[in-house]
C-alpha cells in the first residue's frame, strides 16, 4: 500500500502526538527536595556528605538530585532549616562545627559560613522567624559521652541566614531538682524542639530540650545517682533571645526539668504549642505533655503510650493530626493519631499485621514532606538508606512508596527536606 505525502505526513503527526502524550503522562513532578546526611565522605580529610534527593509529586518516590556535597567537618549528626526553606544548617560532630549551606530553588547546596565550638554539638532547631539558631552540645571524654558540668543550650543569631556570635547560653543542669547531691551528674543531652510560634505570639516562647542522667542509667557501666535518669528542661525566650530556666508555672506542675522515662532520645512539639511528645528509648513509650502558659510542662493524664522497641525520632505532621515515632530496634515507624481536644496519641495506626511500616534497619530520623504533609521518610543508619511512606490524610495509616528503601552513603543520621517551587505549605489549627 502507498501513502501519499499528505498521508504519510498525518501518520507521522499522529506518532510523534502519541509518544508526546506517553512521555507527557510519564513526566516526573518533583514536589520536594530530601536532604539526608551520612558519614561516607570522598574527600582526603573524609569529611561527612549530604545528599540531595527529589521527590515525586504522585508517588512520593525518591531520585538522587545532583552531586553530594561535604559537610564541611566529620560525622554529621543533626540538621536544621529555615522555615522560610532558604537555609540548611549541618552539625559535625567529629569536628565541633556547624555549617551553614544556602539552598537553590533547585537544591542546589552552596556552603556560606561555618562556626566552630568549643563542645560537640548534638541536635539543632532554628525558631520561626529565622532569627535564632538553638545548639545542643557537650564536651565528651575518652569514656563518656559527656563529661559532667558541660552540657549546655546555646542560641545564635542568625541574620540572613548566616550564623553570628551567641545571643546566650545556658546550661542542662539538676541544681533545681534537689540538693547538690545531683550537680556532679553526667547529662547527655539528645534532643531539641522550638515552639511553633516562637517569636509570632505571647505563647509558643520557650525551647525544650531532653537530655538522660548517665550517672543514673549506664547500660554495662556503673550508675552512682539515684536521680531519675530522663529529663526535658524548659528555657523561656526574653528580650534580645535571653534564654532563662522555666522556675514557676501552674501550681500542679513543677518546674523545669520534668521527669521523662528513663532514656528519652528525641522530643517534638505540636504546631499549635499545645502539646510536647517525648520518646522514651530504654522504655519503650511516647510521653505526651500539655504545655500550660506556653511554657510550663504537665503529663497528658493517660500516657505514657507504647512504641515499638527502642524509639529513636518522633515527629508530627504539620496539620497537627499524626504522630510518626522510629523504632531503631524493629525498624519499624508507629503511627498515631493525635485527639485535638487532649492532644492523646489513639493507639497506633496498622501497627500490626501489616508490613507496609517497615523500614530498612535502625531508623535514626524521620521527616514529613512539606509541601504536601502526605509522604514520610526515615534515615536509616544500619541499611545505609531512606525509607519512604506515603500517609493517609484521614487515618494517618502509612504504605510503602515505590521502590523504596533508597541507598545513601554509609551511616546515615539526619534527614530534612524543603519543598520544591511555589507548593504551599501544609498547615492546620484545630
Amino acid at each position: 500500500m502507498k501513502f501519499s505525502k499528505l498521508s504519510q505526513l498525518f501518520l507521522v503527526s499522529s506518532i510523534g502526538l502519541l509518544v508526546a502524550t506517553v512521555f507527557t503522562a510519564c513526566a516526573i513532578t518533583t514536589i520536594d527536595y530530601v536532604f539526608v546526611a551520612n558519614s561516607a565522605g570522598t574527600g582526603t580529610s573524609n569529611d561527612g556528605q549530604i545528599e540531595t534527593y527529589a521527590a515525586d509529586s504522585q508517588s512520593g518516590a525518591l531520585r538522587t538530585a545532583g552531586t553530594a556535597v561535604s559537610s564541611g567537618g566529620v560525622n554529621p549528626v543533626a540538621m536544621a532549616v529555615t522555615t522560610d526553606y532558604a537555609n540548611l544548617y549541618v552539625a559535625n560532630s567529629g569536628s565541633n562545627n556547624i555549617v551553614h549551606f544556602g539552598i537553590g530553588i533547585d537544591g542546589t547546596l552552596t556552603a556560606k559560613d561555618t562556626l566552630t565550638l568549643t563542645g560537640t554539638p548534638i541536635r539543632m532547631a532554628v525558631n520561626t522567624a529565622g532569627t535564632y539558631l538553638y545548639v545542643i552540645s557537650c564536651t565528651p571524654s575518652p569514656t563518656l559521652p559527656c563529661t559532667a558540668g558541660t552540657a549546655a543550650l546555646t542560641e545564635y543569631a542568625l541574620t540572613s541566614g548566616t550564623i553570628g556570635s551567641a545571643a546566650s547560653s545556658k546550661p542542662l543542669n539538676l541544681a533545681n531538682v534537689s540538693s547538690g547531691a545531683y550537680a556532679s551528674d553526667n547529662l547527655v543531652p539528645t534532643g531539641i524542639t522550638v515552639l511553633a510560634n516562637n517569636g509570632t505570639s505571647i505563647t509558643g516562647n520557650a525551647v525544650f530540650v531532653t537530655a538522660y542522667d548517665q550517672s543514673a542509667y549506664n547500660p554495662g557501666g556503673t550508675t552512682t545517682s539515684t536521680a531519675n535518669p530522663g529529663w526535658v528542661f524548659g528555657f523561656t525566650i526574653g528580650s534580645g533571645g535571653a534564654l532563662a530556666a522555666v522556675t514557676s508555672g501552674n501550681p500542679a506542675a513543677t518546674v523545669s526539668p520534668w521527669e521523662a522515662g528513663v532514656k528519652p532520645t528525641a522530643i517534638a512539639s505540636d504546631p499549635t504549642d499545645r502539646f510536647v511528645y517525648v520518646t522514651d528509648y530504654a522504655q519503650d513509650q511516647l510521653i505526651g505533655y500539655t504545655i500550660i502558659d506556653g511554657t510550663v510542662l504537665s503529663f497528658l493524664p493517660t500516657g505514657p503510650f507504647r512504641t515499638g522497641n527502642e524509639p529513636s525520632a518522633v515527629i508530627v505532621d504539620p496539620r497537627g493530626l499524626f504522630i510518626y515515632v522510629t523504632n531503631s530496634l524493629d525498624s519499624t515507624v508507629s503511627p498515631y493519631e493525635i485527639t485535638l481536644a487532649t492532644g492523646t496519641p489513639t493507639g497506633a495506626v496498622n501497627a500490626t499485621g501489616s508490613g507496609s511500616n517497615s523500614t530498612d534497619t535502625q531508623p535514626v530520623a524521620i521527616v514529613i514532606d512539606p509541601a504536601l504533609g502526605r509522604f514520610v521518610y526515615t534515615a536509616n543508619f544500619l541499611g545505609n538508606s531512606i525509607s519512604g511512606f506515603r500517609a493517609d490524610p484521614t487515618s494517618g495509616a502509612l504504605t510503602a512508596t515505590q521502590a523504596t528503601p533508597y541507598p545513601t552513603g554509609e551511616k546515615p543520621t539526619a534527614i530534612v527536606s524543603v519543598p520544591h517551587g511555589n507548593y504551599s505549605t501544609q498547615s492546620v489549627t484545630p
